[in-house]
C-alpha cells in the first residue's frame, strides 16, 4: 500500500471533464446527467483500499446528506481490475448493493477518466461549482481513520458554501490514500 497525497497546488476553475461510464446499476452516464445547477461531488474510490474502507460509512452519510439538498455525488473506480479483482465491475456492483450506496458508482475500466481528472489516489475528491468549475480538492474531513475524532466535515462544509454562492472559507487540506492502481 503506497500512501499518496493529492497535489497541494491545484488549478481551480478547470472544467469538469467529459466522461461516459458504466455504473453499477447497469446504466451508462455522462457528465451532463449530474449537472443540475448545484455543486457536484466526484469521488475516486475503490473497494479494496483501507483508506476508503475507513471512511466508507462517512461517504454514505455524505451521499445521503447531500441528496436531501439536491446535490449530486458520484463515485468512480479506476483501478486495474485484473491485478485488483476486488475492484472489478462485478465486485463494485456487489459492494454498492450491499452498502446501499446513495450515489452512482461508475467503473472507469480504461482509466481514461481518472487521467482526465488528474486523480492520483483513493479516495480523491473533486467538487465542482454550479458552473461545473473545479472549486474544491481536499479531504473528506479532519480524521480519516477515527470517525469519533471528526471535528470538521471539510468537504461537506465546502459544498454547502458553494451551494450558497459563497467562496470556500477554509483552507483545503490534501486528501490521502492508496495510489490508483494503474494498468501496466
Amino acid at each position: 500500500m503506497a500512501l499518496v497525497h493529492t497535489p497541494e497546488k491545484i488549478e481551480f476553475g478547470q472544467d469538469l471533464p467529459d466522461f461516459l461510464l458504466l455504473a453499477t446499476d447497469g446504466k451508462s452516464y455522462k457528465k451532463k446527467d449530474f449537472l443540475n445547477h448545484n455543486p457536484l461531488v466526484v469521488m475516486f474510490i475503490c473497494n479494496h483500499c483501507p483508506y476508503v474502507k475507513a471512511i466508507e460509512d462517512r461517504l454514505i452519510a455524505l451521499g445521503h446528506d447531500l441528496k436531501k439538498l439536491n446535490i449530486n455525488v458520484i463515485a468512480i473506480c479506476s483501478n486495474d481490475e485484473v491485478n485488483y479483482p476486488d475492484d472489478s465491475y462485478q465486485n463494485l456492483k456487489k459492494r454498492a448493493e450491499e452498502k446501499k450506496y446513495p450515489f452512482v458508482y461508475l467503473h472507469d475500466k480504461t482509466q481514461e477518466v481518472a487521467k482526465r481528472f488528474g486523480a492520483v489516489c483513493t479516495p480523491d475528491f473533486f467538487v465542482y461549482d454550479q458552473q461545473a468549475k473545479l472549486s474544491y480538492r481536499g479531504n473528506l474531513d479532519d480524521s480519516w481513520k477515527e470517525p469519533s475524532q471528526v471535528k470538521n466535515r471539510e468537504l461537506f462544509d465546502a459544498v454547502i458554501e458553494l451551494s450558497q454562492n459563497k467562496k470556500i472559507s477554509r483552507p483545503q487540506t490534501p486528501s490521502m490514500g492508496c495510489s490508483i492502481k494503474w494498468i501496466k
